[in-house]
């Protein structure tokens, strides 16, 4: 017999908005998203009646002012006495205040909890090209959350910054240079086999209703360098890069299975969480043993996949984490999920929409939908927050979990793998591990690598040297000698 508290995905709800317009004073703001995409969400559910019995609301951290968003939704749409929340920033944030929702609708602490995120990055690269103040229009939503989710934590070491390496998109291609290196592929062999795997994403994409690029882009588009897509850091150009420039919003609404029962929630909008499990990599990308694995995606997915009791074999559907292809290459080893199959239902984070802490709502949101159409099978959501540094995973499906709402935190496993002492100062022979080559408008602006001493620390160093900066995008560098100066320049 099913637990009467066992926990139940009931409502969900993707909007996109894509005619705002700053300068004519036309869009809703995020906190307006958020409210409406909480209201659609009750109307999937079929039940309104949801909204006032709202034990808690629970809001992801975005690009916006709002202090306490929860109040205001909670106030918005009836629930005004509900527990507020808010997440810390980390694109495993969704699933982690998810899978803590969870467990407390199975404790009895909670009956029905809504979890809410939206960004208006589209809308803010309008303003500031407009030369708007866009936050200073938003509505204030002042306070203090009851709770926040998560602890905000430094995940970049001194020396990484101090030599450049600051910004997910200095950080993911040099974990994408670092698995090709590892697979011993050439250049050419490598930007194919990445730009194949970035066009299946798109063509999800293509058939995803709330997606934000719906026309499919082909491996070649994808990887040539063009007007409207300029090399943004080698070997990735913009097409293989997260698109934040957009207008999205998502909800979702958790209750107990006796709560969904007594509203008269129709069964076939039910969604089970079957299991979750969250784990963190070392949070600086310097202390790594290598930069193209992750023992925090290894242990932590593949308990998780053993709570559920699911073989990766046997999972029905994917949606892995997929801000950059790197991400996902890992993600997919670690896992043995292999290249061969589909591993979105959305399109990602290039093609499906890519707003910020707030992409997995949207993972999981489609997922149910799949889930919904499709009884019996089970599906798998992965998220990443840093740089590749904080894991959290959930198994969904319309049937009811054999053993009940399953979590586990194997951060111990995880810590037990070898990791890697940093040099934050050297002079002497290098040999680079991986690198990346940045962009601007103008062309090749600098070089970043990681590198490895003969006693086995890693070290960073950076080059602006023109001709060295043309041959790091033709020929192999990974593996190679050079010397690194006391300011951090590599010789040649």
């Amino acid at each position: 017999m099913i637990p009467d508290n066992t926990p139940v995905l009931v409502g969900v709800a993707q909007l996109a908005q894509r005619d705002a317009d700053p300068a004519a004073g036309v869009g809703n703001e995020p906190l307006e998203l958020m409210i409406d995409a909480v209201h659609a969400a009750a109307a999937d559910a079929q039940a309104p009646a949801l909204l006032g019995g709202a034990d808690a609301v629970r809001v992801i951290r975005g690009m916006w002012p709002y202090r306490n968003p929860a109040k205001a939704v909670a106030e918005a749409v009836g629930c005004s006495g509900a527990e507020t929340g808010v997440s810390t920033w980390g694109g495993n944030s969704v699933q982690a205040v998810l899978s803590e929702s969870a467990l407390e609708i199975q404790r009895g602490e909670k009956r029905i909890i809504l979890l809410v995120g939206a960004e208006c990055g589209r809308t803010q690269a309008k303003a500031r090209r407009a030369g708007i103040d866009i936050g200073a229009r938003w509505r204030e939503a002042p306070g203090v959350p009851d709770r926040v989710f998560g602890v905000e934590l430094k995940m970049r070491h001194r020396i990484e910054a101090v030599r450049g390496v600051a910004q997910p998109i200095q950080m993911y291609p040099i974990f994408e240079n670092a698995i090709r290196h590892a697979r011993g592929e050439t250049l050419d062999a490598h930007i194919r086999r990445v730009s194949e795997l970035w066009a299946g994403f798109s063509r999800v994409a293509a058939d995803n209703p709330h997606a934000w690029f719906r026309e499919a882009k082909t491996a070649e588009e994808i990887r040539t360098p063009s007007a409207l897509n300029r090399p943004v850091s080698f070997p990735y150009p913009k097409l293989m890069n997260s698109n934040s420039n957009v207008d999205q919003a998502a909800a979702l609404i958790l209750c107990s299975r006796a709560t969904a029962k007594r509203l008269g929630i129709p069964e076939s909008q039910w969604i089970y969480p079957w299991a979750a499990t969250e784990a963190h990599d070392t949070y600086a990308v310097s202390n790594r043993d290598n930069l193209h694995s992750s023992p925090g995606i290894r242990i932590a997915g593949r308990r998780c996949l053993e709570l559920a009791g699911v073989e990766v074999a046997d999972v029905d559907h994917v949606d892995v984490y997929s801000c950059f292809p790197s991400a996902v290459q890992i993600a997919a080893a670690e896992l043995g999920l292999g290249e061969e199959r589909p591993l979105t239902v959305t399109g990602g984070l290039t093609f499906g929409g890519g707003p910020l802490n707030n992409y997995v709502m949207h993972a999981i949101a489609r997922m149910a939908e799949v889930l919904r159409d499709r009884p019996g099978e089970t599906g798998l959501v992965t998220s990443n927050g840093g740089f590749v540094t904080k894991h959290a995973f959930g198994v969904y499906s319309a049937e009811p979990p054999p053993h009940g709402f399953r979590h586990d935190e194997p951060q111990d496993a995880v810590d037990a793998t070898p990791t890697r002492d940093v040099a934050e100062t050297f002079e002497g022979p290098v040999e680079i591990e991986s690198y990346t080559v940045m962009f601007d408008a103008e062309g090749p602006t600098a070089g970043l690598a990681a590198c490895r001493l003969d006693d086995g620390r890693r070290a960073w160093g950076n080059t602006r040297d023109a001709d060295v900066l043309a041959a790091m995008t033709k020929e192999e560098f990974c593996g190679r000698s050079a010397r690194l100066t006391a300011p951090g320049q590599l010789v040649f």
